[in-house]
C-alpha cells in the first residue's frame, strides 16, 4: 500500500472542504467572541452552564477529533526547523559581519583614515 505524502494527505482531508472550513471559522468566531450572536443561541440568551461530567465528556469527544501527526511527519518537521534555524543563524552572522565591517570602514574615514 502506497502512503501519500504529507501535503497530499492534508489536501484530501475531509475537513478541508469549503463548507467544513466555513463551519470551523464560525465555531472559532463564536469561541473568540463569546458575546456574539453565534455564541448566545437563537433567542440571544447566554449559553447554559454545564456540569463537570458533561464538560469532561465534551473534552473527551473533542480530543478524539484531534488529528495527531505521525512520527515520520514529526521527524520531517523537526529536521526542517533545525535546518531553518541554522540558515537563519548563518544569515544573521553574515549580516552582522557586513555591518561591523562597514561601520569600521565609516569610522576609519571619520578619523581621517
Amino acid at each position: 500500500m502506497k502512503r501519500e505524502s504529507y501535503g497530499t494527505a492534508m489536501a484530501r482531508n475531509k475537513g478541508s472542504k469549503p463548507q467544513a472550513m466555513k463551519e470551523r471559522a464560525a465555531r472559532t468566531a463564536a469561541a473568540v467572541a463569546p458575546n456574539s450572536a453565534l455564541a448566545t443561541g437563537p433567542a440571544g440568551a447566554p449559553k447554559k452552564r454545564v456540569g463537570v461530567l458533561q464538560f469532561m465528556r465534551e473534552v473527551r469527544a473533542e480530543a478524539r477529533r484531534i488529528t495527531w501527526t505521525t512520527p515520520r511527519e514529526t521527524w520531517i518537521t523537526s529536521v526542517f526547523v533545525g535546518i531553518m534555524v541554522v540558515l537563519a543563524a548563518v544569515f544573521l552572522q553574515l549580516v552582522d559581519l557586513f555591518l561591523g565591517w562597514s561601520l569600521s570602514l565609516v569610522l576609519k574615514f571619520a578619523n581621517g583614515g
